[in-house]
């Protein structure tokens, strides 16, 4: 019996599925086509999967109880409109090495989550919205949302390796990834 965890947790799977064939790609190019510039998303690959891997990041603290977390290195107040930090990582290998620790987090919570938990609020405070006073959601929408996000942005570095002449681009679909799986 398929239950509303098992939906979650195997979209969650297709995310990290999908960042580890994003990571690998971005590791094949030159520092120029991984910072290039584009009119799209958070304006390169590398600011790009910064976004996603901060994202990731922030939400899994607020769906462990932390309203306010940010990634480590950001600090509060210090980023300019809706400019994504940085966190501190500066290379690909520390990206690679700590969205690594990340996916392992987020395996724990996912593994330990339940059905009756899903519905349960979460909060989140954000200086951009409700003048920063924690904002409820239920939790099964934060867990979506953290997949459609991935998606949306995931679309917009494909787009980036397009323009940069990438010829293999990653697979992305959650359908590649059952193929692959049925496949063995």
């Amino acid at each position: 019996m398929t239950t509303a965890v098992l939906l979650i947790r195997r979209l969650h799977q297709h995310r990290n599925w999908v960042n580890q064939h994003l990571l690998a790609a971005a590791a094949d190019l030159d520092e120029e086509p991984l910072r290039r510039t584009f009119a799209i998303g958070q304006g390169s690959i590398w600011a790009s999967l910064l976004h996603l891997y901060a994202a990731e990041y922030v939400w899994l603290e607020t769906l462990q109880g932390n309203q306010s977390g940010l990634l480590p290195g950001d600090l509060p107040g210090k980023l300019p409109g809706n400019q994504q930090g940085t966190g501190g990582v500066t290379g690909m290998a520390e990206l690679q090495r700590d969205w690594a620790a990340l996916q392992v987090r987020w395996e724990e919570y996912l593994d330990s989550l339940t059905d009756k938990q899903l519905e349960q609020p979460v909060y989140r405070a954000s200086s951009r919205v409700n003048s920063g006073q924690p904002i409820a959601t239920s939790r099964s929408d934060v867990l979506l949302h953290v997949c459609t996000h991935a998606q949306y942005t995931t679309a917009q570095v494909v787009n980036m390796f397009r323009q940069c002449g990438v010829e293999s681009l990653p697979p992305t679909m959650l359908i590649a990834l059952a193929r692959q799986e049925a496949a063995g």
